[in-house]
């Protein structure tokens, strides 16, 4: 599936939900609920371009200063809670998505991180997305062995890209992460 496809069906989801798809809140997330549905519609390869596609996006995002804006965020965050982390990111839409990546500190500007600094709610994690395309395949197919062996074992870096810190250090958050470190710290 070609890159503008691929965020082209994130963002007719996006639009299914209107408002919610900025300020989400779980676990009522209706996102993950909107792109099932569209990937449900597509065809069985589809569906496997889609999370072929996903795998790529989600790793890109794969980059130390982005997980220490999420443990930022959310008050620490593991390997798991980074996966879902991106996973979701990955549902805020294009723009945000590569902006995040290239400036983890704009995640500042966005109102669900707003309301979570203010312990208001709201998230950006989705665990669901990292296993939606396969539960569409099952869905529409009845079946997922096609699809894992079409996926087989996805071609993953080790380590996260860029300049790791401790995310323990305040004064070091707020040198790196300065707008994100004003809300959380």
């Amino acid at each position: 599936m070609e890159i503008d496809e691929w965020w082209g069906l994130i963002e007719q989801a996006r639009a299914a939900v209107g408002d919610r798809a900025d300020d989400r809140n779980s676990p009522d997330d209706p996102l993950p609920d909107a792109l099932m549905e569209l990937l449900v519609a597509r065809e069985p390869a589809e569906i496997i371009g889609f999370e072929q596609r996903f795998t790529q996006v989600w790793g890109s995002a794969y980059r130390y200063p982005l997980w220490n804006a999420a443990y930022l965020i959310e008050g620490g965050c593991g390997d798991d809670g980074f996966m879902d982390f991106r996973a979701g990111l990955v549902l805020l839409g294009r723009e945000t998505f590569t902006r995040a990546v290239d400036d983890p500190d704009s995640l500042a500007d966005l109102p669900v991180v707003r309301r979570m600094a203010q312990e208001d709610g709201g998230w950006i994690g989705c665990e669901g997305m990292n296993y939606l395309p396969r539960d569409a395949y099952a869905k529409r197919v009845g079946e997922t062995d096609t699809f894992d062996a079409a996926i087989g074992q996805p071609d993953l870096p080790e380590r996260p890209a860029g300049e790791d810190w401790d995310a323990e250090d305040d004064e070091e958050m707020r040198r790196r992460l300065p707008r994100l470190a004003a809300l959380f710290l």
